[in-house]
């Protein structure tokens, strides 16, 4: 069995992905920033760890992390003021990143969003520019680190069921449910050739674990 750190445990890609993983007899701890949070974690499957990672350090984050096979970030400040967003979505991110690596966890999968790459043509004036600049850093120093990296670049997220299939590379605004996003998730954790990857999805026709096989649209290291 598996032991895979979900952060964002309560989101609702991170509740599908408990789910995915408690059927398949991996363990999800899913960290929380309120133990009020807890039952719904329980529910899914998952064993909830209360830990406000936003607020969180290195040393604690990698106490958290002990003993995992893996981390799964997907947390995010979710819109709002420019200034939580870059202390959760990047500086956050980059804390776990590097507690990962302190406590020798090396696969880190991170949900991160179709458009991180240097050019995503937003506008600094635009609101959504904290988001895209504070991905791309995070996305960034995970490149950088020793770590066994996978990046996923969903589109638009949905409320559509699974399907179980999706696209790379897709064109347009990539839209896909959340719960296809939390099984490509589940499978590009025991997927070695997603390993040092950006992958850029959205919902299609491929079975998720032919599409994350399929090398062939491999992306640079900054794409």
């Amino acid at each position: 069995m598996e032991r895979v750190v979900i952060i964002g445990g309560h989101g609702k890609v991170a509740l599908h992905l408990a789910a995915l993983l408690a059927d398949r007899g991996d363990g999800a701890t899913s960290v929380i920033r309120s133990a009020d949070q807890g039952g719904d974690i329980e529910q899914a499957g998952g064993t909830p760890l209360v830990l406000d990672v936003e607020k969180a350090d290195v040393e604690e984050m990698a106490t958290a992390f002990t003993g995992a096979d893996a981390i799964v970030w997907s947390a995010g400040a979710g819109g709002g003021e420019a200034e939580r967003t870059y202390a959760v979505d990047r500086d956050a991110a980059q804390r776990a990143v590097d507690a990962a690596s302190k406590a020798g966890v090396r696969r880190f999968v991170m949900v991160s969003w179709i458009g991180s790459t240097p050019d995503h043509g937003i506008d600094p004036d635009d609101s959504f520019f904290a988001y895209a600049d504070a991905k791309l850093a995070a996305d960034d120093h995970l490149r950088a680190s020793d770590l066994d990296w996978t990046i996923l670049g969903p589109g638009t997220l949905t409320t559509e069921s699974a399907t179980g299939r999706i696209t790379t590379a897709p064109q347009g605004k990539g839209e896909v449910g959340r719960a296809d996003v939390a099984s490509v998730a589940a499978a590009a954790l025991v997927q070695p050739a997603t390993i040092g990857r950006f992958i850029r999805f959205g919902a299609g026709g491929t079975l998720i674990a032919e599409a994350l096989a399929d090398e062939s649209g491999r992306e640079g290291a900054s794409a």
